[in-house]
């Protein structure tokens, strides 16, 4: 999110945008919840009546029961958001589009403070976009009108009423398997092609890997509790095998992937950010580089587009605009890569992190908590980290695959108007399930250290500002947790004084930072009171409720750093760059910027990576002065606050 923590709610043309959408879900919720006819069973309970809902559907429409829960799976994870639209204008468990009522808002980096290239040796870029409007809905967000024509249902009722929707979702599917020429089979593997083309994709490549995903959640199995405490249940068929020659006939464009830089599980085009230069010597959007040789990649950063796709595409397309390496779409996980890896992309508001890191938009919206993201963009994401963790040698941990808001200031005055993206509604802990290293307790020789771990769905802090400043957003689950300056929930808030510089209390906005640890990150222990728990953040001490029957974070053993001794205090880094001495003829030395944090003597912070000073000087469209400069000084990149930070190497001792 492109919003500084410090600005003011509700001023901003995203706010203007969210109030009337906001206006949409908010009428929508006032319809009553028609539900099916309750079952004379008398074994039937209120949370088993989405299971039946789809049993319903399955008989009604003809499609196997299995098809419908996977394909419902992929949408919602069978979630029903209380009748609010995702970020594409989907609803219900079946996510039946209607975008209409999608949320148009500012892209990411246009309406902010953050320079996204973030080097001091040239002016700082702040484009002013808007996103390009397109009277063309494509029918991938429409498929609610079409709904309401298959079933006889209003669109009111396949919004807000389960039942109706997965039954709109069955019709869909059964339509789309007597527009392909095949009969309404009860086997399973008769479906793959409509399944494929229920994804809305145009393309054969991105509704193949959709349709690969459903099969491999029936063959897998799945169950859950939603979010109204309904107990869905698809069984596992671990030798179900999908006839996916069928999708040949489905009269779908083919897309190519040359170019591109994915894994063959996702689908991938390329849409290349421009090298160009214009006006007086400028250039843009990002820089030609030629890493990993150059210069290792050890980052990869979570952002949300804080638009739609079609006008997000066009802003990565225009020079004078800034850059990432790929956008994911939020209906069927396709993705678009716009700058090579060995390229240094403009997105992260800080140099060093972007020289080293791939940074990745998601289709998406912090400071609206029901415009949720499919469950096949998680999927497709994470397939994609994964594949880029192994290339580059990426841990895949919360000190290397990082939110936008988790990414350091690079000097003392850029700390306000740093991102806050993807924010709290993102779900880290089903983020990195999905990348096969799922969070958990640990224990071993090491720093006495907590891995946060909220419940997502049952961790719900109250967060204000979404839509009007100072008023609560919609409760909703969230990865994280807010820390107090005592074992009170009636104590203050933790000040963060690089963001709140005169001395400005923390507060509870969905933007603001200061007060707030993440699922995933590990931090200290400083003390425990009860069922409080109190760690080392921003300097100082840190209290969070940890009850043992709900704990929100979990024992962990691993490195930590902490003042050599007879230092009184430490400095504190926003990148991690060379000593002057390092500096070879032409290239100014880069001053190395103090923050305004100290670590004190006695406390600990958990340490990630050991790297020396690095800086990539790269001011101008000829590449031939560009350098990569290395020094001998060595840094570690340690959780000080809800941001990571660096610390001199020479300043600490590693604990053990």
């Amino acid at each position: 999110m492109h919003r500084s923590a410090t600005e003011p709610e509700g001023t901003t043309r995203r706010r203007r945008a969210r109030r009337s959408a906001g206006a949409v879900a908010s009428a929508a919720l006032l319809l009553p919840l028609l539900g099916a006819a309750p079952s004379s069973s008398a074994e039937e309970t209120p949370a088993t009546e989405l299971q039946r809902a789809f049993a319903t559907a399955s008989a009604e429409y003809h499609v196997p029961q299995d098809v419908l829960l996977a394909v419902s799976y992929l949408q919602s994870r069978w979630d029903t958001h209380a009748g609010a639209p995702s970020v594409t204008g989907g609803y219900g468990p079946m996510h039946l589009t209607d975008a209409r009522t999608a949320i148009a808002a500012a892209p990411h980096h246009s309406d902010g403070t953050e320079d996204a290239r973030g080097d001091g040796s040239r002016r700082a870029l702040l484009p002013d976009a808007r996103v390009p409007t397109d009277s063309r809905l494509p029918a991938r967000l429409k498929t609610l009108t079409k709904a309401a024509g298959l079933t006889g249902l209003p669109a009111e009722r396949l919004r807000t009423d389960a039942a109706a929707n997965v039954a709109g979702g069955a019709a869909l599917l059964a339509a789309a398997q007597r527009d392909l020429g095949e009969p309404l089979s009860d086997d399973a593997s008769d479906w793959y092609a409509a399944v494929a083309r229920f994804s809305g994709a145009d393309d054969s490549a991105t509704a193949a890997a959709y349709a690969d995903d459903a099969y491999a959640v029936m063959r897998t199995g799945e169950r859950r509790t939603t979010d109204t405490g309904q107990r869905v249940t698809l069984a596992a068929r671990p030798g179900l095998s999908p006839d996916t020659a069928r999708l040949r006939r489905a009269g779908l464009r083919t897309a190519s992937a040359d170019g591109t830089e994915c894994p063959r599980t996702v689908s991938c085009e390329w849409i290349p950010a421009p090298y160009a230069e214009f006006g007086d010597g400028d250039y843009g959007n990002h820089d030609l580089g030629d890493r990993p040789a150059s210069q290792s990649i050890k980052y990869i950063v979570i952002h949300d587009t804080e638009g739609t796709w079609d006008g997000v595409l066009n802003l990565v397309q225009d020079p004078t605009y800034v850059s990432w390496n790929y956008t994911l779409r939020s209906t069927d996980g396709h993705i678009a890569q716009h700058v090579k890896a060995k390229d240094v992309a403009w997105h992260a508001g800080n140099w060093y992190i972007n020289a080293k890191s791939i940074g990745l938009e998601h289709e998406g919206f912090l400071t609206a908590p029901d415009t949720w993201y499919t469950e096949e963009m998680y999927r497709a994401s994470a397939r994609l980290v994964r594949y880029l963790a192994r290339k580059y040698d990426i841990p895949l941990d919360r000190q290397h695959i990082l939110g936008h808001d988790n990414v350091p200031g690079p000097t003392a005055s850029t700390i306000p108007g740093m991102h806050t993206d993807p924010g709290p509604y993102w779900d880290w802990q089903h983020y990195f399930t999905l990348l096969g290293h799922p969070f958990h307790p640990t224990f071993g020789k090491g720093a006495d250290l907590v891995t946060v771990l909220p419940d997502y769905d049952t961790n719900q802090p109250v967060y204000t500002g979404c839509v009007t400043k100072g008023e609560p957003c919609a409760a909703h689950g969230s990865s994280e947790v807010r820390l107090y300056s005592q074992p009170d929930e009636n104590s203050p808030l933790v000040q963060d004084i690089g963001l709140y510089p005169k001395g400005d209390p923390s507060t509870t906005g969905v933007n603001d930072v200061a007060s707030r640890v993440s699922t995933g990150q590990r931090y200290a222990l400083a003390g425990r009171d009860g069922d409080w728990t109190a760690i080392w953040y921003l300097g100082q001490k840190a209290w969070f409720e940890n009850p043992r029957k709900r704990p929100t974070a979990v024992r962990a053993s691993g490195p930590a750093v902490t003042p050599k001794e007879g230092l009184a205090e430490i400095p504190v880094y926003g990148r991690a760059y060379p000593e002057k001495e390092a500096y070879p003829a032409g290239v100014p030395v880069q001053a190395v910027s103090p923050l305004p944090y100290k670590i004190l003597a006695g406390q600990r912070y958990a340490a990630g990576d050991k790297v020396p000073g690095e800086y990539f000087y790269a001011p101008t469209f000829d590449t031939t002065p560009h350098r990569v400069v290395i020094g001998t000084d060595m840094y570690y990149e340690i959780q000080f606050g809800h941001r990571v930070q660096f610390v001199r190497a020479a300043d600490v001792d590693l604990v053990p």
